[in-house]
């Protein structure tokens, strides 16, 4: 961790110091430069708290278990078999902290195939570097500079592996179950009708969860849910959100994050405005900027944050996600608010209603709860995120044997004509 943040590491047949590398990250992905730093703190937290971060992952397993091949748990007997000698990991351009995803497999002895983002090698490289620096074999880090033919490779030999990327890129890989898939994210905030009244008070965390980031990240709220208020909360959150504006890279404020060119942001933009067209939506941030949604500063092009309310919970942008501050509000009925929701990464449910909270708890659509008031944005790094690294590369196995078994524990014999 330290060498990772404060280091003076290779680069090539070069070198790279923690300036270069914020200005490099910043250059070719257009993450403002406070925003890179924020995300490197993230990498040194996860490196520096690893063994939070695998007793969060293995629910407080004895890693001497790992070591020795078998241990006792409660008196019982356990061993873990591990399913792969190699992760692979095909990575994204979209934000540097998603890296502290892969770290753990070095302490868990898997070794690694990084093939990095278009624009992002850095942190992967970057990162690699610090562990050989700290002592770990060069030989445990593969990185694999290469295009889609490539990350097909990486996938196909190694035992298990991490994919990143938009719906077209993961689908065809979505149930290889050698693969855990790191798709749209599909994060949204929930009023339960207890709680909808009360939206403004829960403003910050609205803004926090869409706008954190730049609204790069999977964990960033794309969706709002609610049963009432709804026209009311869209229009506080847009008149919230439209305050945000365009700054260079290296301004100290920046919160938005640039598009590779003016013309690709435009592209989507005139991509929104045809969808609104259709009946059932409307952008409400339109009512509080004077400015296009696509403004250029300082030779680069940002999309200013929109808030979309869908009177129509079927409308295309209704379940749409896309890389900058961007947030559909929609009303359903309360009894059809999780039902509706679809796939969501994080949601935060705001309510104390104690049977939406049993069919929050009930759902197989949400990979992370929150069900206290916490931006979705924010993420605690002793959780599994989305799927469990460990449990994708260990398996229990069932282990009987006499000369390990604890003291006076009680064996039975099957008779012979069961099966074992």
């Amino acid at each position: 961790g330290d060498l990772f943040v404060s280091g003076t590491l290779p680069l090539g047949d070069q070198s790279q110091t923690p300036e270069d590398y914020i200005r490099q990250l910043s250059a070719t992905t257009g993450l403002p430069e406070v925003m890179a730093r924020r995300n490197m703190k993230k990498v040194e937290y996860v490196l520096k708290e690893m063994e939070t971060v695998l007793g969060g992952l293995t629910r407080g397993l004895d890693l001497t278990i790992l070591d020795q091949g078998w241990g006792t748990i409660n008196d019982r007997c356990v061993s873990y078999r591990r399913e792969a000698t190699t992760l692979g990991a095909i990575l994204p351009s979209n934000s540097p902290g998603v890296h502290a995803l892969w770290l753990p497999a070095i302490p868990l002895k898997v070794t690694l195939a990084l093939k990095p983002g278009a624009k992002e090698p850095w942190t992967p490289y970057r990162v690699a570097q610090s562990f050989i620096a700290a002592g770990c074999p060069p030989e445990a880090l593969g990185f694999y500079p290469t295009d889609y033919s490539g990350a097909r490779e990486v996938l196909m030999r190694s035992g298990r592996s991490l994919l990143f990327g938009d719906r077209s890129t993961v689908d065809p890989w979505r149930h290889d179950h050698r693969i855990q898939i790191h798709g749209p994210g599909w994060s949204k905030v929930i009023y339960g009708p207890d709680e909808a009244a009360n939206w403004k008070a829960h403003l910050d965390l609205m803004e926090a969860s869409v706008a954190d980031n730049g609204g790069r990240s999977c964990v960033n709220a794309s969706g709002i849910r609610s049963s009432s208020h709804t026209l009311e909360l869209a229009l506080g959150l847009a008149e919230r959100l439209a305050q945000i504006e365009a700054h260079p890279l290296d301004h100290p404020e920046a919160r938005l994050a640039a598009f590779p060119n003016i013309a690709a942001a435009r592209q989507l933009s005139d991509h929104i405005d045809a969808q609104l067209a259709q009946a059932g939506a409307e952008d409400l941030t339109a009512r509080f900027r004077s400015k296009d949604r696509v403004s250029e500063v300082d030779g680069c092009a940002f999309l200013l944050p929109t808030v979309v309310y869908c009177t129509d919970s079927s409308h295309p942008l209704a379940q749409a996600e896309y890389l900058f501050p961007f947030v559909s509000v929609v009303e359903a009925p309360a009894e059809e608010l999780i039902s509706q929701m679809g796939s969501s990464l994080v949601v935060t449910a705001l309510t104390q209603d104690t049977a939406m909270i049993h069919q929050l708890l009930e759902s197989e659509n949400i990979e992370r709860l929150n069900l206290r008031p916490v931006p979705t944005s924010h993420v605690d790094w002793d959780q599994p995120h989305e799927g469990n690294l460990f449990e994708h590369l260990y398996r229990q196995r069932a282990l009987q044997s006499p000369s390990l078994a604890p003291q006076n524990a009680a064996t039975t014999a099957l008779p012979a004509s069961e099966p074992a």
